[in-house]
């Protein structure tokens, strides 16, 4: 299944979502399966969430059922019982691999407002030409440092003049992005912070992150929907 989180639900931390994303499930009267053993968990399984407070289009799950589902009916029934902003947008049934092992990349759109973008564009310049930018992070190791820029197959700033969304007529920087799945995984903020230690960019407000797409990388650099083999199923059916 391929859900979005957008608006004010971008700030739902994963945790947050599973929780009322089982609670959907029992709402939609969805015939999930069980783990067995002492503590039984229903069998949902998430692939690469975005990080809290970062909008996505494009995040990903697959569950198991005891009974075969119309995909139609059940991606419907369970955006009906989600809050507005957490959007249930495709289902397929799974015929065969890991979804994990389908997703190899990212796209990102940044939006900084009040970031002129001829200042990004160099500082993009300067990100792009440096062989290795390392960034700290912390993470459940503890303080890390990592290449922030290995990761990143493309950076640009849009062209387009553009208002950043929500704030009308406040003129900003728009970054896409493309980057690999790597462990550590690099993260749009990692991929700031790296234009921070490149060229001193420093976004006078916080930026507006949005994933776009996730999945296969193509030798040209384009990203294929994880789903996509999977779109020959007629049902959904417990495995």
């Amino acid at each position: 299944m391929r859900y979005a989180k957008r608006g004010p639900l971008r700030f739902t931390s994963h945790r947050d979502f599973a929780r009322a994303f089982e609670r959907a499930l029992r709402r939609a009267g969805v015939p999930v399966a069980f783990s067995q053993g002492f503590t039984p968990h229903p069998k949902i399984s998430y692939a690469s969430a975005a990080p809290t407070g970062v909008a996505s289009e494009a995040e990903y799950l697959e569950i198991g059922l005891r009974e075969p589902v119309e995909p139609t009916q059940l991606r419907m029934a369970l955006d009906a019982a989600l809050s507005p902003g957490l959007d249930v947008l495709d289902a397929v049934v799974a015929t065969g691999g890991s979804l994990a092992d389908r997703i190899e990349a990212s796209r990102w759109r940044i939006e900084l407002p009040e970031v002129d973008p001829d200042v990004a564009v160099k500082a993009v310049a300067a990100f792009t030409a440096a062989e290795e930018v390392l960034v700290e992070r912390m993470t459940k190791q503890g303080r890390r440092t990592f290449d922030a820029r290995g990761a990143v197959i493309v950076i640009d700033v849009d062209g387009a003049p553009a208002t950043p969304s929500g704030a009308p007529a406040v003129p900003c920087a728009i970054l896409e992005l493309v980057v690999r799945q790597v462990t550590p995984s690099v993260r749009p903020d990692d991929v700031l912070s790296g234009l921070r230690v490149v060229a001193g960019l420093e976004p006078p407000v916080a930026p507006k992150v949005i994933r776009l797409a996730q999945g296969t990388l193509t030798a040209q650099g384009a990203i294929v929907d994880p789903l996509d083999a999977d779109r020959d199923g007629a049902t959904i059916g417990g495995r």
